[in-house]
């Protein structure tokens, strides 16, 4: 039986606050338009990380199985491709996610509609499956989607699109024109985390044959691409802040700003892919950090100033 420390490895537990990126941002827009249900921002938070988790787990499974981690590769060693958890195990692991993924998707449901609002628990019934679909066939079977260069479409609209407006409408059945802006954020902010993990792989995906986008456009271009990703992502919470503004704290997100631009500059000089491992962390928290200014500045201070 694995140690507990195996099952956290397989975790990735540096993945988790990226995770929630989007349920902050999407929960500090429903508070915004005058909605807030505790209750239901707690089981969203840990239905998002358990997302990440099955997909954290699939990964392991799907990569070491296909023989893409390897000893090239740069990041941590994975528990399947260290001995840590076998492959048997770790499939039993990701079942039991599931399990527990379905029963946080009913209960979110549950405390968000009741009973009385069949169609909208259906979609979000629907929405969790669909979660849970992708979260397994990102790097899992023959037709992984991760392996054909689609990572990027499918991160930008599970952790952006998805995340921030479903966990919105949770609270306020109802979507906003100008929530599509820090939704477009997120989804950009995190694909960006996904292309800077796949540049800092490139040659050991390449090298078996796994598809992602920077190896189909290569490497330079693969920076350039980080850069606009980065860029609109920017932009596009800068751009609701300043449209929806109403007071100066509501201008705090913007100091995370500082620290992403800075990333963008070290991402540019770095001389070898292996440098790029230690911005994946940075990127991931700033983003986490965003997300959670925006959801303080733009509830809890700005209402009470108001």
């Amino acid at each position: 039986m694995p140690k507990l420390s195996s099952w956290i490895n397989a975790a990735r537990l540096r993945t988790l606050p990226l995770s929630v990126s989007g349920v902050l941002v999407g929960t500090g827009l429903a508070n915004f338009y005058g909605k807030g249900d505790y209750v239901v921002f707690v089981l969203a938070l840990l239905t998002a990380i358990g997302f990440q988790i099955t997909s954290n787990f699939a990964n392991d499974y799907g990569d070491g199985v296909k023989g893409t981690d390897n000893e090239e590769r740069i990041g941590p060693k994975r528990a399947l491709q260290s001995g840590l958890i076998s492959r048997k195990v770790l499939k039993r692991g990701i079942i039991f996610s599931i399990f527990i993924n379905i029963i946080l998707v009913i209960a979110v449901v549950y405390f968000s509609f009741g009973i009385e609002n069949i169609e909208f628990i259906l979609l979000f019934l629907a929405l969790g499956g669909l979660s849970i679909w992708a979260a397994i066939k990102y790097t899992v079977g023959s037709s992984a989607y991760g392996y054909r260069g689609l990572g990027d479409v499918f991160v930008f609209l599970f952790f952006g699109l998805l995340a921030v407006l479903g966990s919105m409408f949770l609270y306020t059945r109802s979507l906003h024109e100008m929530a599509i802006l820090p939704a477009i954020s997120i989804g950009f902010l995190s694909t960006g985390v996904l292309n800077l993990n796949n540049l800092r792989d490139h040659d050991s995906d390449k090298n078996v044959g796994k598809n992602t986008l920077v190896v189909k456009m290569g490497y330079a271009k693969g920076v350039k691409y980080h850069t606009a990703l980065i860029a609109i992502g920017l932009l596009s919470i800068l751009s609701f802040i300043i449209l929806n503004y109403k007071c100066y704290i509501q201008l705090i997100p913007l100091l995370i700003f500082i620290p992403v631009l800075l990333h963008l500059r070290r991402v540019y000089k770095a001389k070898s892919p292996s440098l790029l491992d230690p911005e994946l962390k940075k990127l991931a928290i700033s983003t986490f950090l965003l997300s959670l200014l925006f959801y303080i500045s733009n509830n809890i201070f700005c209402n009470f100033e108001l």
